[in-house]
């Protein structure tokens, strides 16, 4: 089976190299700048679950000459996805399966709207890594989770041959037959304690210790999910309670990766996260006061 990832960040880089790591025929798609770092350092992964250094197989966005995948990852954040779809095309033959890794649902539609809708499947991670100015990726939390699935949540034999590939890495690589499922409950998730953190410019820590931090992280997730419910999303009952209780669980310390973000000056996924929610509560007419503060937020963030 070949497989291409898109990238060799934070993400791509990371789970394209635990599965070079076991042996998997893996190619990185990247741009001129990463190529040439990569030749002249190799791909370097330092993490709490074991180091890695190889020197991978690239191929370039603008490559004229190319073949057709087996499994295309995209690991991209989603401002750059629109320019991933495009560099793509060309590696996309009629059986190739496209697995997306990004945060969100939006993309899914969006990939469906372009490739064939049997070639796309769902997919999502849970890694707190990073690309160092060296080039390196540092992968510093016990979570190192990649899920993939059927949207449709069948056990098909293409599903069933790429969990023989992906099985058996140092990173924790694994089908779910409910997949879509899973998507929404962390896009939830994720929404909700980004919103939050990037709001208050603080770890959770702090936040919980408030006077009223607790009721407005309670009323993020609920109006999330009364959106989520009304677009039919697959989401089980009290799931907001649950991704409370979640967050009020986690470490003092803990930041979202879109607050860190932020505190570097960097590009946040606003639109894809937040916008899009808040544009879908309009069309169904939800009352979203605690999203619109934390869209406002991040769209003034934006707009310095």
């Amino acid at each position: 089976m070949k497989v291409l990832v898109v990238g060799a960040g934070a993400v791509g880089g990371y789970f394209g190299g635990r599965l070079h790591e076991k042996g998997v025929d893996v190619t990185f798609l990247v741009r001129e700048g990463r190529q040439k770092q990569i030749k002249e350092k190799s791909l370097k992964i330092e993490s709490i679950h074991g180091n890695y250094t190889f020197q991978p197989k690239t191929v370039l966005t603008t490559e004229s000459d190319v073949e057709v995948y087996d499994v295309i990852m995209i690991g991209t954040k989603s401002y750059h996805f629109n320019q991933a779809i495009q560099d793509i095309k060309p590696f996309v033959g009629t059986q190739t399966t496209i697995i997306p890794m990004l945060n969100g649902i939006k993309h899914l539609y969006e990939l469906q709207n372009i490739f064939a809708k049997e070639q796309i499947i769902g997919g999502l991670c849970f890694v707190e890594s990073t690309v160092n100015e060296e080039g390196t990726i540092i992968q510093t939390s016990p979570s190192h989770d990649l899920v993939y699935g059927e949207l449709s949540g069948e056990e098909t034999e293409r599903i069933k041959k790429i969990e023989d590939v992906f099985s058996h890495t140092k990173a924790s690589i694994k089908r779910s037959n409910t997949i879509l499922q899973d998507m929404w409950h962390k896009y939830m998730f994720i929404t909700g304690l980004s919103g939050i953190t990037s709001l208050f410019r603080s770890s959770i820590g702090p936040i919980l210790k408030t006077e009223h931090g607790l009721e407005v992280i309670e009323g993020l997730f609920f109006e999330i999910g009364s959106i989520m419910r009304k677009m039919n999303a697959p989401i089980v009952d009290g799931i907001e309670e649950v991704q409370v209780n979640r967050v009020k669980e986690m470490d003092y310390t803990m930041k979202s990766s879109m607050q860190r973000d932020m505190e570097k000056g960097f590009q946040v996924e606003a639109d894809h996260l937040q916008g899009y929610l808040l544009s879908e509560s309009e069309k169904h007419k939800v009352n979203t006061p605690y999203l619109k503060i934390v869209y406002a937020n991040l769209e003034t963030y934006g707009k310095q």
